[in-house]
């Protein structure tokens, strides 16, 4: 194993250990009720999935099939759960919660979100948006689940430095510009904020599970009904989505309602997934140019597009 894999791993395990002593999922009495964690979990997926066996039980949650038949006898003995057969085939038994049983449910659900919200109390605000960001997309990925919506709002206070730090940090990590382009984005932004006129002009941030995952800015060009698109960007873990597309578009059709004749932007030429928006949402190339403005040698490129 890598040495940095090692350490994550280890980091991972620490955290498993501290997060399960915090919840109280250790030991036979699951948040101080009668029940095991096992048996807990059993009794959370009758409370939110219908039809089921012990055989579905048994490969979603991963138990020994002895040991799940043992506990379904135990639940099923204190009158928690009932079998039943399925009307679709007699032969099949399915489990369900009895009216005893979808009270203990309904009580370990309020008791675990009792617990959960204290635990988000005591973040300060920007870990707990952190940290519910991350863990959704964690769900995401272990389990495959459909991506959060996105939202897109105007900026607040705080997203133009978010913008200049994400762009700064991630083309000098990616692609080894230097801190000219910080200067560059940072004099853009400073310019923005200093003339900024909501009824012409718009920062865009796109939020999704309350973490800030990509931005746009159209502004007032240097030419009477022209705007310019710019500082288009999608957070790594926000891509693969369509968000780039969805920031463009909503790009163009804020510069459409607000009047402007044309939509003008720069762009260089590594920058292969925007320049392939930019040319599917109608956008012409009229000039590039040679540069190395930012370190390494690349074509600095100018695209308009007709509204």
């Amino acid at each position: 194993m890598q040495p940095d894999l090692a350490a994550a791993v280890e980091t991972v395990r620490a955290f498993n250990r501290a997060y399960t002593r915090q919840i109280d999922v250790i030991g036979d009495h699951h948040l101080g009720s009668p029940y095991n964690l096992a048996e807990a979990r059993i009794i959370y997926e009758l409370a939110n999935r219908e039809h089921l066996t012990a055989t579905d039980l048994s490969g979603d949650l991963g138990l020994d099939p002895g040991y799940l038949s043992r506990t379904i006898k135990s639940l099923e003995k204190r009158g928690i759960l009932a079998r039943t057969a399925s009307p679709s085939d007699a032969r099949r038994r399915e489990l369900a919660l009895t009216p005893a049983g979808q009270k203990v449910a309904d009580d370990l659900r309020d008791q675990s979100r009792e617990k959960t919200a204290g635990l988000l109390q005591a973040l300060p605000r920007d870990d707990r948006t952190m940290a519910v960001a991350t863990m959704a997309r964690l769900t995401r990925h272990f389990a495959e689940s459909a991506p959060a919506p996105i939202l897109l709002r105007p900026h607040r206070i705080g997203d133009l430095g978010w913008i200049l730090e994400r762009q700064a940090r991630f083309y000098h990590e990616e692609l080894g510009w230097d801190s000219r382009f910080e200067t560059l984005v940072a004099r853009i932004i400073a310019d923005f904020a200093e003339a900024f006129d909501p009824a012409c002009e718009i920062a865009l941030i796109a939020e999704q599970n309350g973490l800030n995952a990509g931005s746009v800015m159209v502004v007032r060009g240097d030419d009477p009904g022209t705007a310019k698109l710019r500082l288009l960007y999608v957070e790594p873990f926000a891509r693969g989505q369509g968000l780039g597309r969805q920031l463009v578009d909503a790009a163009i059709r804020f510069s459409r309602e607000h009047g402007y004749q044309r939509l003008t932007l720069w762009t260089n030429d590594p920058l292969t997934t925007a320049r392939g928006l930019y040319e599917r949402a109608g956008f012409t190339l009229v000039e590039e140019s040679e540069h190395s403005d930012f370190g390494p040698a690349m074509k600095g490129q100018y695209w308009h597009l007709p509204l």
